[in-house]
């Protein structure tokens, strides 16, 4: 994710609504040929913004994905139409990802943060956005230490509960219980209501320009 940051991103939160509401115009819209026309300029009005790695990196993901989900569906439902309707849900899926791709959930914290919601809040995002980084990393760092050990196949099912399992569960308990004492150690209060935001996320003339677009778009594809 790191290699699909963007210099200058979209407001995060309008990021995160803009994910949501091309998913659900392009799932409403998806028989029409609006929709096509809908999905292909929020992919071009994403590239303008500076999100072209995205822009490109979902690109073989929707041809291989497409192929395949419109390839199923034609073979049971024999209708050119709910295929059509098909190949524009996997693209809708695709375009809306988008903006999540190069997203920093630090951004959309500071986001939330400057915008006073409850700290609790806060603080379960960030920890349940850094959860599945942080579960791959030690995935791989005891994966590699039982090709050190020889610990064998872990598809066996004794080596993998005794050799990956049971690490992995103990690792995380370990990291959990830090992550509780570094909480309460930096004296965090879900009740305290009087904090800065280090870097101050702020809305600005260019994300207005993209919420006008977004949103005269998806109103021209349910109204087309």
């Amino acid at each position: 994710m790191g290699t699909l940051k963007v210099k200058e991103p979209v407001y995060p939160l309008l990021s995160v609504l803009s994910s949501v509401t091309v998913l659900v115009f392009g799932l409403v819209t998806a028989k029409s040929v609006a929709a096509s026309v809908y999905l292909g300029g929020v992919w071009l009005l994403f590239l303008v913004f500076g999100y072209w790695k995205s822009c490109l990196a979902v690109l073989p993901f929707a041809i291989v994905a497409g192929g395949i989900f419109c390839g199923i569906t034609y073979a049971l439902s024999k209708d050119a139409t709910t295929t059509y309707a098909a190949a524009n849900r996997i693209v809708a899926v695709c375009v809306a990802v988008i903006p999540g791709l190069a997203l920093e959930p630090i951004a959309l914290i500071r986001n939330l943060s400057g915008l006073r919601a409850p700290r609790i809040v806060t603080l379960g995002m960030m920890i349940a956005l850094g959860f599945f980084p942080l579960l791959r990393s030690e995935t791989v760092r005891i994966r590699e230490a039982m090709i050190t050990r020889g610990a064998g196949n872990v598809f066996n099912p004794r080596i993998f509960h005794r050799a990956f399992l049971v690490p992995l569960v103990v690792r995380l308990v370990n990291i959990s219980d830090t992550l509780a004492l570094s909480v309460g150690t930096r004296g965090f209060d879900p009740k305290d209501k009087n904090y800065t935001v280090y870097r101050e996320v702020k809305f600005r003339l260019r994300d207005a320009i993209f919420a006008l677009l977004l949103v005269a778009g998806s109103v021209a594809a349910v109204v087309v």
